[in-house]
């Protein structure tokens, strides 16, 4: 049975007049049905579901079957509501005009999508048709011709390409995201012809592999050309002459910017629209569901509803719905053109039935003696072949693991063809399929991996690589260095940056960083050594101080604070020494046990949440006590992080409190551990206001007896009161919402048990320490699949943007928070909504309200029981509610940044867009810090955003004192960038048992002269911030392998690297091997040079006498410190190359 055809034969209707009804198809069935008539049928079969859903999963079973023998296309859904004042995401606009411009070359294959999809009016077939060209490579391509052409397509010109639909140009080589590309493209022209085509990641910039040719599609999917502004201007006068003149879409067209959510004027661009039946070939065939007519019914009336709520908006006048849908009579009319075939559940019509039925029960239940009975007694009795499906390859891998424990031994193949001309059974695939098949007469079974294992929310989405980039890189970089910003230099003090400059010596061109301090004394620092200088961060920019160059006041400061810095690392030393010495508990785990327990989560784990759990096991299985911050954006999955800690605790039989800030949270967590460790033997309690005394008196009886494994409650966990048997483990969660002197508290605890600290923004002490290694950080940067970052405004009170956001979430079913820090007018504020408002059902939550009454409400939120919760701060650390995706914060100005973007988490729970507003008074009335904190918030909309903010706010705040309740002012001198690198410093030198010296001069690295101009020239990469970071990165490079990484990277986005370059490069490799032996400065010249160590270096002295003895006519010690030598040098490459090697013989091998 080779092939799929003998699987079944579906009749497939060959009269337009007579549709055919297909029956009988169970799990993924009618999937293998649809692929079976593709292969048999040299026609485009177009697949309507009833939502986006069901078109995915087609498309996935669909691939899987076909195996890419001809096109599946997919046409996705804009994902805004009618009418809406948002346009469609850019990489779906980009999908949709990819399938337009294919749809009338494809033949034979697929097209998937659902009803409501279908039902929009597009612009005209010839605005995609024509608008869309390739490129190949060999191809001639004229820069002006084509930028005015990308220009009229809609591309944007840039200076670095992120998105699609822009282009830059860089001398020959262009960088252009295509719409339609899953990735942009780095053309290289030679003179006019293209020479070479590569595809490149927008997030590092580097290339990734050669293509041959491009497809071109224009920009939008209608059009944008002079001739149809002209057009919608006319056709918006027509269509609303009392408003145009002040309608500001009209005005934003008129001047050539597309206004967001102008996809709900698309008919104004152009005479006529056309629909997707336009594009389709008279051959093709629908496949249809049978509730076609009521899905269609239900889209034109979600319309005509948004259509009669919005239509009162005078800024934003709406088309009527006919002019932008097809209405149901039509849109069945033109489906009856076409051939049809129904899937139904059991009809009377000409029929054709699938054999197919119901897989029986076959999952892997743990809890069972014999967890696989089911599926050993299936396998084992079905005649059928059996074909396990996997999600990736690493589950696949899994899942065989598995089902050898089981004794089930599976043999693996490619792909379905490959499985059906072979004869084994059972085999396993990687594929994206949730629903099985079983097929008796054919002799077939699917068994897939959710059903084997139960349902895990799975990740379907390309995987980005793991974000949580390194902690110091964030704070250090140079990337938000403007013009007047204050700069640190480490002799030198704080100064004012410049920018660049090149000056010359001699006749050899030299670039600086300038800088200015006070009385306008200007200081040159050389490109090379951009390492001593950082970004000033640890209060305000604009009451940084500025010193003296040659004043005392820098090194004052500097000696103060390095005195301090001593005390506070010899007591972190202390501290971590003590832990060091304390044994902590090295857990022992059941593997089997723990992994029945990982398993019953139910979605599939971020990277970064996995590298998380790993670090965590990995702790907790080392004899020192942990002590861990898991830094996740609100909503990433940091509770599961936990819930793994805790078992493994309690597996080992110690104790775990749980701590949390409130008692809301509480509850919420003793309902979640409650119901994840259900099917394990521990018992979980919580003590909280909520439990009566008698009962919180028995808990704690239990717990001193070691009768509760694990217990959560808020701060009166810590009280003297409470007795623990045997604690393993305290968790603490939103940890920025406790005070210094509970972290005292844990400090306390923190030389014995193992700590684990949960924290959306972590606060700035905690990341302190983090950063100067001294607790380990995880951080949780990657969103859970379908989360769209929140968007965010701030604006001062209009009643119609608030009555807009109210309504928005109202109408997609949502509900919403709004937030009024005032508990005396709440009242009024409630009534205020309510008149805006009509439908909003309004509920007032506040603090001092009565603790039962406050539950009740919180519940009925929870249970969708009203959609607009009126409360004060207290919903900060709340329940997670996924249906309230929007937010208004009321006073914005007078809340914190760490509170804000914790209020902000609460929303964006799932797939949905979520919208935070912050109302703030006028600009005038704001201090300085609340604006510069809402623009911090407003910047960081992107997921993630958490662990950023964190050091936003320290350099807002400035970063409280590692150790003490005191915030410290010696950050502010030094700024905080230097102070973690002195503190590091310290603590390495009374580490290895040296006393810091307080007074000398910090090493600063070796100083290379050879006399060669060593910078990346302007015509090279003209972008002055482009150029000051590579310099800062070159400079900071550790090893030879980092920097031949970084002259890859520069060779892939500017081209190859010119002369100057290249000499940079050589003096950093020099310098790195001579910082190794303590070399001070290294001079070269034509007729030769000298090298001058410094005042302790660690060299092999054997060898520099061996040197000075057999060949004094090169080589003179001199002074003590200097090391002469003659040479004649006719190229930059011989010196480097000389003193590389003789670097290499006085290093001592054994330093």
């Amino acid at each position: 049975m080779s092939d799929i055809q003998a699987i079944f034969s579906p009749k497939v209707p060959h009269k337009i007049k007579q549709p055919i009804y297909w029956t009988g198809l169970k799990g993924c069935a009618d999937s293998l049905a649809i692929a079976t008539a593709i292969k048999n049928e040299s026609r485009l079969f177009v697949v309507l579901t009833p939502d986006s859903q069901t078109a995915l999963r087609f498309e996935h079973e669909l691939s899987f079957f076909l195996q890419g023998e001809y096109p599946i296309l997919h046409f996705p859904d804009w994902e805004i509501l009618p009418y809406d004042v948002f346009s469609p995401l850019p990489e779906i606009v980009s999908e949709r005009l990819k399938t337009l411009a294919q749809l009338p070359e494809v033949t034979r294959g697929a097209l998937v999508l659902s009803v409501s999809t279908l039902m929009h009016r597009l612009a005209p077939r010839d605005h995609v048709l024509a608008n869309s060209f390739s490129l190949q490579v060999g191809s001639q391509f004229n820069l002006e011709l084509n930028r005015i052409k990308l220009d009229a397509v809609g591309y944007q010109c840039v200076s670095q390409v992120v998105q699609h639909a822009e282009f830059a140009v860089r001398g020959a080589i262009i960088d252009l995201f295509p719409m339609g590309s899953k990735y942009p493209f780095r053309i290289e022209l030679f003179d006019e012809e293209v020479e070479s085509i590569r595809t490149f990641d927008p997030e590092t910039q580097r290339s990734l592999e050669k293509v041959d040719e491009i497809q071109l599609f224009p920009a939008r999917e209608f059009p944008f050309s002079d001739a149809a502004i002209n057009h919608f201007r006319q056709a918006f006068r027509e269509a609303f002459p009392d408003d145009y003149q002040n309608n500001t879409l009209y005005q934003d067209v008129s001047k050539s910017i597309t206004p967001s959510g102008i996809e709900a004027y698309l008919p104004l661009f152009d005479e006529q629209t056309n629909t997707l039946f336009d594009y389709l070939p008279a051959t093709t065939a629908f496949v249809l569901p049978e509730t076609l007519e009521y899905s269609a019914q239900q889209f034109v009336e979600e319309v005509d509803e948004r259509f009669e709520q919005r239509k009162y908006d005078l800024e934003r006048p709406l088309l009527a719905p006919e002019l932008l849908y097809l209405q149901q009579a039509e849109f069945i009319e033109h489906i009856d053109q076409f051939r049809r075939i129904y899937l139904a559940q059991e009809t009377e019509q000409a029929a054709w039935e699938g054999v197919s039925v119901s897989l029986p029960e076959v999952n892997i239940d743990a809890r069972l003696k014999e967890p696989a009975s089911r599926l050993k007694a299936f396998v084992a009795n079905s005649e059928s072949r059996v074909l396990f499906v996997a999600e990736t390859a690493g589950h696949r891998e899994a899942l065989i693991d598995k089902l050898r424990s089981y004794k089930i031994s599976v043999k693996q193949v490619d792909d379905w063809g490959h499985f059906l001309s072979i004869e084994d059974s059972p085999c396993i695939v990687v594929a994206s399929i949730d629903h099985s098949l079983y097929m008796q007469q054919a002799g077939l079974v699917i068994i897939t991996e959710s059903q084997l294992l139960g349902d895990k929310a799975q990740q379907r989405r390309r995987r980005k690589k793991s974000a949580a980039r390194e902690l110091e890189k964030i704070v250090n970089n140079l990337n938000e260095l403007t013009v007047g910003a204050p700069v640190v230099h480490q002799e030198h003090g704080v100064g004012r940056y410049l920018g660049l400059q090149v000056l010359k010596f001699g006749d050899i061109d030299a670039e600086f960083l300038t800088l200015e301090y006070a009385n306008g004394d200007k200081l040159y620092v050389p490109v090379s050594s951009l390492d001593v200088i950082g970004r000033y961060t640890g209060m305000n920019p604009e009451n940084a101080p500025l010193h003296r160059l040659g004043g005392d006041q820098w090194s004052k400061a500097k000696k103060k604070a390095l005195e301090k810095i001593h005390d506070v690392a010899a007591e972190l030393l202390d501290i971590h020494a003590k832990r060091a010495l304390n044994k902590g508990h090295a857990f022992a785990y059941e593997e089997r046990e723990y992994l029945a327990f990982a398993d019953a989560f139910p979605f599939e784990e971020t990277p970064d949440q996995q590298t998380s759990i790993d670090s965590i096991l990995e702790d907790m299985r080392s004899g020192q006590p942990m002590d861990r911050v898991v830094c996740g954006d609100v909503g990433f999955g940091k509770t599961e992080v936990a819930m793994r800690a805790a078992f493994i605790a309690a597996q080992s039989g110690r104790q775990v409190a749980v701590l949390v800030p409130t008692t809301l949270l509480a509850q919420q967590h003793f309902q979640n551990f409650r119901d994840r460790f259900a099917d394990w033997p521990f018992r979980v309690e919580v003590l909280s206001r909520f439990v009566t005394p008698k009962q919180q008196k028995a808990i704690i009886a239990d717990m001193t007896e070691g009768k509760v494994d694990i217990v959560i409650g808020t701060h009166k966990l810590l009280s003297k009161e409470i007795k623990y048997r045997d604690l393993g483990l305290v968790i603490i969660d939103e940890e920025h919402r406790f005070g210094v002197r509970q972290k005292e508290h844990f400090k306390a605890i923190r030389q014995e048990v193992d700590l684990l600290t949960l924290t959306a923004t972590p606060i700035p002490r905690t990341l302190n320490m983090a950063m100067a290694g001294l607790r380990d950080v995880s951080i949780i940067a990657t969103p859970p699949p379908n989360r769209h970052s929140i968007r965010t405004f701030i604006s001062e009170w209009i009643d119609s943007l608030v009555k807009e956001a109210c309504q928005r979430e109202i109408k997609r079913g949502g509900q919403m928070y709004f937030l009024h820090n005032d508990v005396k007018s709440m009242d009024k504020m409630a009534r205020e909504i309510e008149r805006l408002v009509p439908e909003a059902r309004v509920e007032i939550a506040h603090g001092q309200m009565p603790e039962r009454e406050l539950e009740r409400i919180m519940l009925d939120f929870y249970h969708q029981r009203f959609n607009v919760l009126l409360s004060t701060t207290i919903i900060e650390s709340g329940i997670d509610i996924p249906t309230a995706n929007t937010i208004i914060i009321n006073r914005a100005d007078k809340l914190g940044l760490a509170q804000l973007h914790q209020l902000r988490g609460r929303v964006g729970r799932s797939h949905h867009r979520a919208y935070a507003y912050f109302i703030t008074p006028p600009k005038a009335l704001i201090s300085k810090d609340a604006t510069k904190r809402l623009d911090a918030l407003e910047s960081s909309g992107e997921l993630g955003a958490g662990f950023l903010l964190s050091t936003h706010d320290m350099e807002i705040r400035g970063a409280g004192e590692l150790l003490g309740d005191g915030q410290s002012g010696q950050i502010q001198e030094i700024g905080f960038t230097l102070y973690t690198e002195l503190l590091e410093r310290a603590v390495k030198a009374m580490k290895s048992g040296k006393q810091p010296e307080l007074n000398a001069p910090m090493h600063v690295g070796t100083e290379v002269d050879l006399q060669a101009a060593a910078l990346i020239p302007e015509d090279y990469l003209p972008d002055i911030h482009a150029r000051l970071v590579l310099y800062k990165r070159i400079a900071s490079t550790e090893s030879k392998e980092e920097l031949r990484d970084l002259q890859i990277e520069m060779i892939d986005r500017f081209g190859l690297l010119p002369e100057q370059v290249k000499v940079l490069f050589a003096i950093t490799e020099l310098k790195q091997q001579a910082d190794t032996i303590g070399v001070k400065k290294i001079d070269a010249h034509a007729e030769g040079g000298r090298i001058i160590f410094g005042a302790e270096p660690k060299l092999n002295m054997q060898q520099l006498l061996t040197l000075i003895q057999t060949q004094a006519q090169v080589y003179k010690f001199e002074g003590g410190d200097k090391l002469r030598f003659t040479q004649k040098f006719s190229t930059t490459d011989e010196k480097v190359a000389f003193i590389s090697a003789l670097l290499l013989q006085l290093t001592d091998e054994t330093a």
